[in-house]
């Protein structure tokens, strides 16, 4: 079976780029979809199994009247781009069947003193892998942070503080290596129009077999290339790195909502829709690729036979996210979780940090997401934060395959786990050349 996420998932993503803006930066997507996920199970949880309600008005009771139990139910179905019980069986669903690429964890920790004696509803609703207990301190966190992430990520995205009450966590961890690794090539391959050719001395080429390259056209925008690199696969499992440029003109967000659009069939190898014959395109030089013709002997049926190769660079991020954003759903998340906990909370806070590395060999990504619902509003204040030729800003979509020896497929199958756009590569290593 293949995890009905999608599109929920690429229009979540879409959201959460258009909040991060252009910079250069990473992402999990389904890291801050799956919190959103765990929320709507509690919220979904049946109520006569549940925690007793409270006897006296508590601060949960009055965040839920303030904004209204069905509008924060109704705005985070709305996030998750599917109703709340749909949205925690795929949680569950991928939670306890875990990838064996992508390392995956959950947690749901209160305060101690607001847990309570008995096993609740929403507790049953939970993933049986998603950790429940009491909240840690800050070197808790940061140990649970790099625990489930390999090292990958050192400290917790938030700073625990007495007033608060609960904690929603998540970790995604993948560290692959490429099933052929690329070759290097001088970074002028990246073409004369590239300013990335002028900065950097090397840069990498897609193999001569294993990696997938093409031209297609798509709705969002227009003739883009691609890219897929696949990892060396564990029982069936897999992850294939997509890369997706187009003009340098096209806004990035176009750019990265076609890269979801493609990423659909990237885990089956399929010929992406829209894909163009190089017979079609004119010969010579444009800012995403150069075509030439030449005579060679070939097996292609009418004569005509198509080759396609991808030059790209090395690049690495790592990124902080505010997801206190409306549209992100943790508002809404913190409403219907207080009032299913009965919990007195009155704000809260939500945060992921994600780090990638993309080079000759493989690739590496983790991300944390964050959740608190705290007693009070913090105070406000201020935050800063400081061949096809991939050879300006692109995006890159790391999708998850999942099938078994007989063909079937899992529910991780198709799922994006990483997202990013790229906008400062790096140089090839000395030791990968």
């Amino acid at each position: 079976m293949t995890t009905d996420l999608h599109g929920p998932l690429a229009a979540y993503a879409e959201r959460l780029h258009a909040t991060i803006g252009d910079r250069h930066h990473v992402a999990s997507p389904l890291g801050a979809w799956l919190l959103l996920a765990l929320s709507a199970a509690t919220a979904d949880a049946d109520p006569a199994t549940g925690p007793e309600p409270a006897t006296e008005p508590t601060a949960a009771t009055d965040v839920a009247a303030a904004t209204g139990p069905d509008s924060a139910i109704g705005r985070l179905a709305d996030a998750l781009g599917t109703d709340l019980a749909s949205a925690a069986e795929v949680a569950r669903t991928l939670l306890d069947a875990p990838h064996p690429l992508v390392a995956s964890a959950t947690a749901l920790w209160l305060r101690s003193g607001h847990l309570t004696g008995e096993p609740a509803g929403w507790r049953a609703a939970l993933p049986t892998a998603t950790e429940v207990g009491t909240l840690p301190d800050q070197a808790g966190l940061d140990a649970w942070a790099r625990e489930h992430t390999d090292g990958l990520i050192e400290t917790f995205p938030l700073k625990v503080h007495p007033d608060v009450v609960f904690a929603l966590a998540s970790a995604l961890a993948t560290r692959i290596s490429w099933a052929q690794p690329f070759e290097v090539t001088d970074a002028r391959a990246l073409g004369p129009a590239s300013a990335w050719a002028r900065d950097l001395r090397r840069v990498l080429r897609s193999p001569s077999h294993g990696h997938r390259c093409a031209i297609v056209t798509t709705a969002r925008a227009g003739d883009v290339i691609v890219h897929a690199a696949p990892a060396q696969a564990t029982d069936g499992a897999g992850l294939v790195v997509l890369s997706v440029a187009a003009a340098p003109h096209v806004p990035p967000a176009d750019v990265l909502a076609a890269a979801y659009d493609l990423s659909a069939g990237a885990a089956d190898g399929a010929r992406p829709a829209g894909g163009r014959s190089l017979f079609d395109l004119p010969l010579g030089e444009t800012a995403l690729w150069t075509l030439r013709e030449e005579r060679v002997r070939t097996r292609a049926r009418d004569g005509r036979e198509e080759r396609h190769s991808a030059v790209l660079p090395c690049w690495s991020a790592r990124s902080e996210h505010d997801l206190t954003a409306e549209s992100l759903g943790f508002p809404a998340a913190t409403a219907a979780l207080a009032t299913a906990l009965a919990q007195p909370v009155q704000g809260f806070e939500a945060r992921q940090v994600a780090m990638a590395r993309y080079g000759r060999y493989g690739f590496e990504a983790a991300a944390v997401t964050g959740m608190f619902g705290t007693v009070s509003l913090p105070p406000e204040g201020v935050a800063r934060t400081a061949e096809l030729r991939f050879g300006h800003p692109y995006a890159v979509v790391a999708v998850a395959t999942d099938t078994t020896a007989d063909g079937a497929t899992g529910p991780w199958h198709g799922v994006p786990v990483f997202s990013a756009w790229v906008t400062e590569p790096e140089d090839l290593p000395d030791a990968d050349a």
